[in-house]
């Protein structure tokens, strides 16, 4: 498969990145700064930019369509957070979040799903939070952000479905990345209280769920968040 993954510089993303480059298969990331372990593949390619910044995002695609003629899956795992009271949170921290998560989401799959169609087949997965469920107090726009991302999911899955493409989005647990290391230890104990499976989650909890969205034989699910954990 030719999978093109957002924010493969670290955490998460490298992980899925490394996962399907080790399993045969044409990887393209993209993030802010250049990733230090990029020359480790040869089937990898790397494009530094915004996500939200869409001059350099369509010149990415315009690559995309020249170098591999087509596109079989994006994986939207680039996003940001801000855990602060809404009352402490300046507005360019919200437009930054909503930038990054939402605009940057909704510009990517945009794009990919114009190359998809034309082969009738592309896999899209998004990544949401269970911080929309949970209505996690102090996370109020990184919460909007990611509940825009699951409307968004659901309305393109209805839009791309007479493409063969699926759009589905996957809510990874709390996993121990830098996006939680400032939290206090006692926040994330209760938050992983509130869980159905109390324990963190791992980066292959999170690539099997993808795996599944990504299978051929996952063509009849479309329009689903899958909530990592159980909320």
């Amino acid at each position: 498969m030719i999978i093109l993954i957002t924010g493969t510089r670290k955490g998460i993303g490298k992980a899925i990145a490394e996962h399907f480059l080790a399993h045969g298969d044409t990887v393209i990331g993209c993030s802010r700064t250049l990733p230090d372990w990029a020359e480790n593949f040869s089937n990898y390619e790397h494009f530094t930019l915004d996500v939200s910044d869409e001059e350099k995002v369509l010149k990415m695609f315009g690559k995309i369509r020249k170098n591999y003629g087509g596109l079989d899956a994006l994986i939207n795992n680039a996003g940001i957070a801000s855990m602060n009271h809404s009352l402490l949170t300046p507005i360019e921290t919200v437009k930054n979040i909503f930038s990054t998560n939402t605009i940057g989401t909704f510009l990517f799959c945009r794009e990919a799903a114009k190359i998809m169609r034309k082969k009738k087949f592309g896999r899209i997965v998004n990544f949401v939070t269970f911080a929309v469920p949970f209505k996690l107090e102090g996370e109020a726009s990184y919460a909007a952000s990611k509940a825009a991302i699951v409307s968004l999911t659901e309305t393109l899955a209805r839009e791309y479905a007479d493409f063969g493409i699926t759009v589905n989005a996957v809510a990874p647990p709390a996993i121990q990345t830098d996006l939680i290391r400032g939290v206090p230890e006692e926040k994330m104990n209760r938050l992983l209280q509130r869980q159905a499976i109390h324990r963190f989650g791992t980066f292959e909890d999170v690539i099997n769920a993808i795996e599944f969205f990504l299978r051929k034989e996952s063509d009849f699910v479309t329009g689903q968040v899958l909530y990592l954990g159980g909320v």
